[in-house]
């Protein structure tokens, strides 16, 4: 895949994970649900941490501690992109991780925090809060995992 339609791809991400911050900033009340669906609630939260708001109750260095790792891994992740010949769901994967690690870096930069809307829960039991930013890496990093194993067990011939 060329590199413009993998940065494409995570300008792509970017975009729809600032968008829909931005409309859950501007129509939802902190920490109030709004129910969706029987498992699913709209939940404006903001997360000074990383996942599952690991470090949150740091004194404020975690901010940029994050920031600066989410702009070598993105640093990183254009390097690989630019000069390293991937196969399509490597290309994909990465540029997905790239488009949700710039979306939630604009957050810590602007904001302090990252915005979290996005509230799955299962009864009384509530995984935590997340956004588009967070679900890019997350299909991202799931497709690093298949298209490894799908190597590792001969079903692709094609490099990394």
């Amino acid at each position: 895949m060329p590199l413009y339609s993998s940065l494409t791809i995570a300008t792509l991400v970017l975009l729809i994970d600032q968008v829909t911050k931005w409309l859950a900033l501007t129509h939802l009340q902190l920490g109030i649900p709004q129910p969706v669906l029987p498992f699913l609630n709209w939940l404006l939260l903001f997360n000074p941490g990383a996942a599952f708001s690991f470090l949150a109750q740091g004194s404020g260095w975690q901010r940029w501690f994050f920031t600066l790792l989410g702009l070598a891994a993105c640093a990183y992740i254009v390097y690989l992109l630019a000069r390293t010949q991937l196969n399509k769901t490597m290309a994909w994967a990465l540029s997905l991780i790239l488009g949700g690690a710039l979306g939630n870096v604009l957050d810590r930069l602007m904001l302090g925090f990252v915005v979290d809307f996005i509230d799955c829960h299962y009864g009384n039991w509530h995984w935590p809060a997340f956004n588009i930013a967070d679900s890019a890496i997350s299909i991202g990093a799931a497709l690093i995992i298949l298209a490894e194993l799908r190597r590792a067990f001969g079903k692709s011939a094609q490099p990394l």
